[in-house]
């Protein structure tokens, strides 16, 4: 019976066509860096205003839930080593509609957040330079991460390898920097000093109430955005059943010391209702302290740290595009490879779509203002995402049972854990609807939606759609038949 399951789902194997150049360490940095990201350098400044010292468990919350949908991800990507990305398990596992519907809403996510992380990197020039054009850096950018991406895919790798080992000295040696200056009682010139009284002091750990602490949330959650991306690496990845767990497994220390960690470090050196939302929280400690130097320095940091997740965005979204064609759910053009087996054309398109910042910028206002849009679209695509993982988990335990019961690396909880992290999910939507600024993302989300809902239409009466459909249809029949005689045996 085992064996009669194993051949409907490997049905669906085909040869990716991209080579398995990344190794355990370029796996465990690129799991790293899609942890964090602008959201946290730029965005938590912002996160820290709304919900003040109690933001730390808005980001142990996240943390927690997000820990479920990545061990399910673990799971499923392991099951069947013939999927290029998370995308192709969602499709073989749910049906080429979902597959259109995640490969798409994924490679927007990714064009929405490079976007924002240009903008960032913008700003951070904008420190030393504020009066350069903003058209010029962000040019500049695009041209480079086009560049890094057009190598091969293992000099890919050792760029985010390093990349990633400045944004952890960094963060590092913030918490130890602060927790000497709270040691020392460090006093800023205008002479607040710093102590751990400062998350009760101004107002309490929850400053501004519960809708504080659940408006911070979509900063937050903003800033896990990519922690997925160890899911799109999967056909690249040398060793996976090694290299994946522990990437997924070091998501909780990766948390607790990165996140937690450095907002706790600055805001036990700098009150939260001091710390400037339209700034890094990062920069902004040590220009309050004096340290203007310092903060030229940590500017450069996270100006790296940016341009190290636009570089990760870029790859995931090349790759996505890549897959899609592949599926027949994207023009062939983008199923090319070149001489050194990038996806160029698909790499191209991503890039080009980037340069959409430049007029975000002309016609968003601040900086902030135009992050604080594209931020909020992209927060609630990537839950979609997210909650597509977990819906296709559940599936395979109900069609797959036996490889749940061989996979060496269940997720923890099962499907009372799917179950959470789907109404917690529910309830962050319920959440940005009561935001104005967030409403309007949510809107602009909402015609994305049904714009690909008309795209996927039209796909439908393509002969090619029809027979995936088809023969999934098929495929899931035989699954529930296999998977109910399978049950009846072990009975």
């Amino acid at each position: 019976m085992s064996d009669r399951l194993d051949d409907i789902v490997n049905s669906h194997d085909s040869d990716a066509g991209l080579q398995r150049n990344l190794s355990n360490r370029h796996i465990q940095l690129i799991a790293i860096g899609g942890a964090i990201g602008t959201g946290l350098f730029m965005g938590s400044g912002r996160t820290i205003s709304l919900a003040g010292p109690s933001v730390l468990v808005v980001y142990l919350i996240i943390g927690f839930v997000l820990f479920f949908v990545m061990r399910a991800m673990g799971e499923l990507l392991l099951s069947n080593h013939s999927y290029a990305t998370f995308s192709e398990f969602v499709e073989d596992i749910l049906g080429p509609d979902m597959g259109f519907f995640v490969g798409w809403t994924y490679w927007l996510c990714w064009i929405v957040t490079g976007t924002a992380e240009v903008i960032t990197i913008v700003g951070y020039i904008h420190f030393w330079w504020p009066t350069l054009p903003s058209w010029i850096p962000a040019v500049a950018t695009i041209a480079l991460l086009y560049t890094l991406n057009a190598l091969t895919v293992k000099a890919f790798g050792e760029v985010e390898f390093w990349f990633s080992m400045i944004k952890i000295a960094a963060i590092i040696a913030l918490i130890v920097i602060g927790i000497g200056m709270v040691i020392a009682g460090f006093e800023s010139p205008d002479g607040t000093k710093a102590a751990l009284s400062h998350l009760w002091d101004h107002g309490g750990f929850f400053p501004n109430g519960f809708n504080g602490f659940v408006a911070g949330f979509q900063i937050a959650i903003f800033a896990f955005v990519g922690i997925e991306l160890v899911g799109t690496t999967a056909a690249e990845t040398r060793d996976p059943d090694t290299s994946l767990p522990k990437a997924i497994n070091s998501i909780p220390i990766r948390i607790l010391l990165f996140y937690v960690g450095s907002l706790l470090a600055i805001m036990t050196v700098t009150p939260w209702d001091r710390i400037d939302p339209e700034m890094s929280p990062f920069v902004t400690m040590f220009s309050l302290v004096g340290l203007v130097g310092a903060a030229s320095v940590v500017n450069a940091i996270v100006l790296t740290s940016a341009a190290s997740s636009c570089n990760s965005g870029v790859y995931s979204t090349s790759r996505m595009m890549f897959s899609l064609s592949r599926s027949g759910s994207a023009p062939r053009i983008f199923d090319h490879l070149s001489h050194r087996l990038i996806p160029r054309n698909a790499l191209l398109l991503t890039c080009l779509m980037l340069s959409s910042s430049i007029v975000l910028m002309a016609f968003g206002g601040s900086v902030m203002q135009a992050f604080t849009l594209v931020t909020t679209v992209a927060s609630i695509l990537f839950m979609f995402v997210w909650l597509s993982i977990v819906v296709a988990y559940l599936r395979y335990r109900k069609t797959r049972p036996h490889l749940h019961s061989a996979s060496k690396f269940k997720m923890p909880g099962g499907r009372v854990a799917a179950v959470f992290v789907i109404v917690f999910i529910a309830l962050m939507i319920l959440a940005l609807c009561g935001e104005t600024e967030t409403r309007i993302g949510l809107i602009a989300t909402v015609v994305f939606f049904i714009g690909l809902g008309a795209v996927l239409l039209l796909q439908r009466r393509s002969t090619t759609h029809t027979a995936k459909l088809d023969a999934y249809r098929e495929r899931l029949s035989a699954e529930r038949e296999a998977a109910a005689a399978w049950r009846a045996d072990r009975r």
